[in-house]
């Protein structure tokens, strides 16, 4: 019986599994012959009388980035173009005879400062060509408002609100958390504003982290608040006075009554009011393209290859690590640059950066590889974006001529050490105590056991030897002694505008300037370019994308989660000990 038992039950499952291998087999098969089946590229048609259309909902990149598998399945992709797509995309449609025109939908996109003045810019341009701008919201958050601002038409909801507060930031401190774990971060740091390293020690900011962050917010507001007077024909001092007083939850008609809004209308009258624009009836669709699908039609853009002599536009987004496949991993960008100085078909290279800064030893490795890359007698011009601060400004400072945005967050030239002190928690509240046999005093710098006066000399030595090497990098990148370097360096945040005063920057304009002038410079046109790193659309990543919602799959608890590893356990467990970084501001 109890042999029959067992005969039966492995049968059982044994069955089982060959059924599960024969499931997972035809669910690979049938993903296989839908990759093949959308394997090739289907071209959107244009119409006569489309709108351009940006969906401002979610976080604005500079450029798409491939993403995981299960950020697809949980849709973490932005629905948001990127600002690299709607800037091209604007250039070519200010000339297309069947684009009537921009319809900015204004859902709440997360784009800095920096961004939103690009992307500004370049509808100011788009207009130039006699097209109307159209911007719409239910309600429009201060970023997205700033830019409907440029708009010939700015439509709010009849129950809507119009958000103009200022603009702030919030840096959040950990110290208490610590404390109660048991956790000691040891800091050494070279810089009296590098204050990447404050929320670890302090339940505050200092005093001199609270006057930079007050210039950079000063400088921002009044971009901000001149843009939104000067678009909208409002004295500059009513904007600041509306700011003081939320004026969110006025009603509607004092949206009307201030100029801050041309007309209210509810959705359905929006569309057909942009039918009347287009001219077209109401009863038919509105012809909307995203940049994307406009970019990817037919004799659209004239298409650089690789083997073509161009420019490359190489992308640095992110932080700065050693290793790994998030932001900018040292090894992998400087062997790309390396790739790119040897390749005879590239004869100048523009770096977009946008980056805090981190590790100070991959840092290195980058500036190395891009003085190679000047080397082979190629120019070498950078573009910073929201942000190209700490490390982010170490591979920049080579540059022959660096361009960065009015806004642009940069600077922080300082380095910083961070090591934790585990002994609190592992052995005050655990209980686990440790022996060691060496045969050296100073063997290793232990997380289970605090650093020795000896110990934090020689780590003060080794970042002070960084933050000396740092300085001389920018010393001879922008033609300076590295005194005059180090009275503007000690971690200081500088912004765009001051940055150009100081000598760290050589012009205000954005990327596409930067690839006009470099253009200009090389006698090329400015559409012989190729980006890097070059995007390989993993065949799963468009099955998922063409096979529907996977929302569903996704979690409540997905920012906690996000903060927990991006600012928590990678900060303190995972980031190289020497960091060239500037702290994490959450800008409001």
């Amino acid at each position: 019986m109890l042999k029959r038992f067992f005969i039966s039950m492995l049968g059982t499952m044994a069955g089982l599994w060959i059924s599960l291998f024969l499931i997972g087999f035809a669910l690979i098969g049938g993903l296989i012959y839908m990759g093949i089946s959308m394997s090739s590229e289907v071209k959107t048609e244009i119409k006569g009388h489309s709108l351009l259309y940006f969906n401002l909902d979610g976080t604005v990149a500079d450029r798409q980035q491939p993403i995981s598998f299960m950020q697809l399945m949980q849709q973490e992709q932005s629905k948001a173009p990127t600002l690299d797509d709607m800037i091209r995309s604007l250039k070519s449609a200010a000339a297309d005879d069947k684009i009537d025109g921009l319809f900015l939908d204004c859902k709440g996109s997360s784009m800095g400062s920096a961004s939103r003045q690009e992307l500004i810019e370049a509808i100011n341009e788009f207009k130039e060509s006699g097209k109307f701008v159209y911007a719409y919201s239910d309600s429009y958050a201060q970023g997205d408002y700033l830019v409907a601002t440029t708009a010939d038409y700015l439509v709010l909801n009849p129950i809507g609100s119009i958000d103009i507060h200022g603009v702030g930031g919030m840096v959040p401190f950990f110290t208490g958390l610590l404390d109660k774990l048991g956790i000691k971060m040891q800091i050494i740091k070279v810089g009296t504003y590098k204050s990447a390293v404050e929320p670890y020690i302090l339940k505050s900011m200092s005093e001199p982290a609270r006057q930079q962050m007050q210039q950079y917010c000063d400088t921002i507001w009044n971009y901000v608040s001149q843009t939104i007077a000067c678009n909208r024909n409002i004295p500059e001092d009513s904007i600041r006075t509306m700011a003081s007083k939320l004026i969110f939850s006025n009603k509607p008609e004092f949206f009307l009554r201030t100029n801050l809004a041309d007309t209210l209308l509810y959705a359905r009258q929006s569309e057909d009011m942009l039918r009347d624009l287009c001219g077209i009836e109401h009863d038919n669709d509105l012809n909307l393209i995203s940049p994307a699908d406009y970019l990817a039609s037919s004799d659209i853009l004239e298409t650089i290859v690789p083997k073509d002599r161009h420019i490359a536009v190489l992308y640095a987004l992110g932080e700065i690590s050693d290793s790994g496949n998030e932001g900018i991993v040292g090894s992998k960008l400087a062997k790309e640059i390396i790739d790119l100085a040897n390749d005879d078909n590239v004869c100048a290279l523009v770096m977009r950066v946008n980056s805090p800064g981190g590790s100070a030893f991959a840092s290195e490795q980058i500036w190395a590889a891009l003085e190679y890359f000047k080397e082979q007698a190629k120019p070498f011009y950078v573009s910073m974006g929201e942000v190209a601060a700490s490390g982010g400004y170490y591979i920049s400072c080579g540059a022959d001529r660096i361009y960065a945005d009015r806004t642009t967050i940069t600077g922080s030239i300082g380095v910083f050490g961070m090591i934790p002190d585990l002994s609190g928690l592992v052995t005050g509240k655990l209980g686990v105590t440790f022996s060691t046999v060496a045969t050296n005093p100073n063997i290793n710098i232990d997380v289970f056991e605090p650093m020795t006066p000896f110990q934090y000399a020689v780590m003060q030595k080794s970042v002070e030897n960084i933050y000396d090497l740092f300085t001389s990098r920018v010393a001879a990148g922008r033609d300076m002694t590295q005194d005059d370097v180090k009275k503007i360096a000690e971690g200081r945040v500088w912004i765009g505008s001051d940055a150009l005063k100081l000598g760290l920057v050589d012009e205000l304009g954005s990327l596409d300037m930067c690839i006009s002038d470099m253009a200009h410079k090389m006698g090329m046109k400015s559409s012989e370019v190729v980006e890097y790193p070059l995007l390989e659309e993993k065949m799963w990543e468009k099955i998922i994308k063409q096979s529907g919602d996977f929302s569903d799959l996704s979690t409540d608890s997905k920012a906690l989660e996000e903060l927990r590893e991006k600012i928590f356990i990678d900060r303190i467990f995972k980031s190289s000990p020497v960091q060239a970084r500037m702290e994490d501001v959450i800008i409001k």
